[in-house]
């Protein structure tokens, strides 16, 4: 008979009981609307190996998230080529997670993923605002002549939510029409203060790991130079946590692409963090 120990193929201080959670992990392992660089499907599957190498307590909001009732689903399936297709199957799993009173923590996986999420969430919450952490705009109308493209996903939930209910949030890199846009909406904010027109909403926050710097974040698809540092991510993140954070996703680490895992470890300790902060 086998002994162990074993490895858990589950993300760090997970538990294993779906009903006493109060999150639940997602992954969303997608990237076929990726622009550049693929291979962000493979990034939940990897993240969860690569947590074993964290530790479970966060210095920066002193926590241990051993101590979080947080369940790790697994990852969802999605059929290659059919974005329509993965935003329902999104959409339907993370419904069943808020009718029970849950809150998410996505794993993507590209960002068009969040517009599932965000379709999902309006059904419960009329008040919702998005803060968006990214390098890119993400506000084109299409792409390629395709409608659904994480370099939309943005533009497609502000036609849900309104563009009054979204902060941008690292910006650098964008079609000049994008940055029209967030000027006549005075979308893109630079400080934390900023962010208190939200404080009677319930937050989403989505964070496209190209945010940071490449220097530090090289496993990206569209890496942007002039990012911020993980100390300035934390930061904001330290500000947002007296909002009322109903649910966070983490989308676009392409793992593969650096090879020393640097990436790979940096997207777990800031789940971590999130964790910490729902």
């Amino acid at each position: 008979m086998l002994k162990g120990p074993f490895l858990d193929k589950d993300f760090i201080g997970s538990n294993k009981n779906y009903d006493k959670a109060d999150i639940v992990m997602l992954g969303m392992p997608y990237d076929c609307t990726c622009t550049n660089r693929a291979g962000t499907r493979f990034a939940p599957q990897q993240i969860r190996v690569e947590s074993i190498g964290i530790e479970t307590y966060s210095p920066y909001f002193d926590k241990d998230i051993s101590d979080i009732e947080f369940f790790d689903a697994g990852d969802l399936e999605f059929p290659f080529g059919n974005a329509e297709k993965m935003l329902k199957i999104t959409e339907e799993n993370v419904d069943c997670i808020y009718k029970d009173n849950k809150k998410l923590l996505g794993i993507g996986g590209e960002h068009l993923v969040t517009l599932g999420s965000i379709r999902a969430l309006k059904k419960y919450y009329k008040n919702i605002a998005v803060v968006q952490f990214d390098a890119h705009t993400d506000l084109r109308d299409e792409y390629l002549g395709e409608k659904y493209t994480h370099s939309g996903v943005m533009k497609q939930i502000a036609n849900l939510i309104g563009f009054e209910n979204i902060a941008q949030i690292g910006i650098r890199s964008g079609e000049k029409q994008e940055f029209s846009l967030m000027q006549k909406y005075n979308t893109h904010k630079f400080s934390p203060a900023e962010l208190d027109i939200f404080s009677d909403k319930k937050i989403f926050i989505t964070i496209d790991l190209d945010v940071l710097d490449p220097s530090l974040m090289s496993g990206v698809g569209t890496p942007e130079a002039g990012g911020m540092s993980y100390i300035e991510l934390i930061n904001w993140l330290k500000y947002l946590k007296k909002f009322d954070i109903t649910g966070i996703d983490i989308v676009e680490l392409a793992p593969d692409i650096d090879t020393t895992k640097t990436s790979t470890a940096t997207a777990c300790k800031l789940i971590r963090e999130c964790l910490s902060i729902l």
